[in-house]
C-alpha cells in the first residue's frame, strides 16, 4: 500500500470495507468469554509490509466507532509510527508527551468519525520498550479505558522487539496482521512463541490481500 488510505472511510461500499466490518463481527464472537477492552494490533514481522498493521487498526477503529463503540486508537509503535499518516494529522504531542504528564486526555485529537479519538505516537523516544513496559503506560491504558469502550493499540512488529509482547501483556488480546504472498510461516511461529512466553492472549489472524480481495481471519 503506497498511499495511507482508510478504505472503509474512502470506500465504505466496497468488499474490503465489508471485511472489515465482517472482523469486527468476529472479534466480538472471539470475545463473548473475556470482555476486549483492549487490543493490541502487530505484525510477525516488517516484510509484511510496512503500514499493514497500522491499516488493519485504522479500519477496524472506523468500524467499531461506526457501529456506536467510543474507540480511542494508539499509535504505540514508537519506532516506525504510521497513524497520524492515514488520518492526516501533526505527529506532535501524542502517546510519548501523555507518558512525561502522566495523563492522556489532553492530547486525544478527535476524527472525522464520530467517536473515534485518535493518540499518535509523538516524538520518538531513544528506549521504546521501556517506556511501553513502564507503570505510567499501565495507568495510561487505565485512563484511556475509561474513556472509551474499546482501546486500540497499534505495535511494532513481535519478533523486532517485544515491545508488542509488552504490551500484549497489559491488554486483553492481540491480533496478528499478516501480508499475502509477505508473511513466512517460520515468521508467524516465532511470533507465536515470543507472544506465548509473554502470556499473551492472541485471538488471531488477518490475512491482508487475499484471494478475490478479501480479508482473512483465522481464530
Amino acid at each position: 500500500m503506497d498511499k495511507c488510505e482508510i478504505v472503509t472511510l474512502s470506500d465504505p461500499t466496497s468488499p474490503a470495507a465489508e471485511a472489515y466490518r465482517a472482523l469486527r463481527v468476529n472479534l466480538t464472537y472471539a470475545s463473548l468469554d473475556h470482555a476486549l477492552r483492549t487490543l493490541v494490533i502487530s505484525a510477525p514481522a516488517p516484510e509484511d509490509g510496512k503500514q499493514t498493521w497500522a491499516e488493519v487498526a485504522a479500519n477496524l477503529a472506523v468500524v467499531v466507532a461506526q457501529a456506536g463503540q467510543r474507540v480511542i486508537l494508539v499509535d504505540a509503535d514508537l519506532r516506525h509510527p504510521h497513524l497520524h499518516e492515514f488520518f492526516g494529522v501533526p505527529n506532535e504531542g501524542g502517546l510519548t508527551q501523555a507518558i512525561v504528564a502522566d495523563q492522556g486526555e489532553s492530547v486525544l485529537i478527535s476524527t472525522e468519525v464520530n467517536g473515534l479519538q485518535l493518540l499518535t505516537s509523538g516524538e520518538l523516544p531513544p528506549n521504546p520498550t521501556d517506556i511501553l513496559s513502564s507503570q505510567k503506560m499501565d495507568r495510561l491504558i487505565e485512563a484511556l479505558q475509561a474513556q472509551a469502550d474499546l482501546v486500540i493499540l497499534v505495535a511494532p512488529p513481535v519478533t523486532v522487539a517485544v515491545d508488542a509482547a509488552a504490551l500484549g501483556a497489559k491488554a486483553d488480546g492481540l491480533l496478528l496482521a499478516t501480508r499475502s504472498g509477505h508473511t513466512r510461516r517460520d515468521r508467524i511461529a516465532q511470533a507465536k512463541e515470543t507472544l506465548e512466553r509473554f502470556q499473551v492472549r492472541l485471538l488471531g489472524a488477518v490475512l491482508m490481500d487475499a484471494p478475490e480481495g478479501k480479508l482473512l481471519a483465522s481464530y
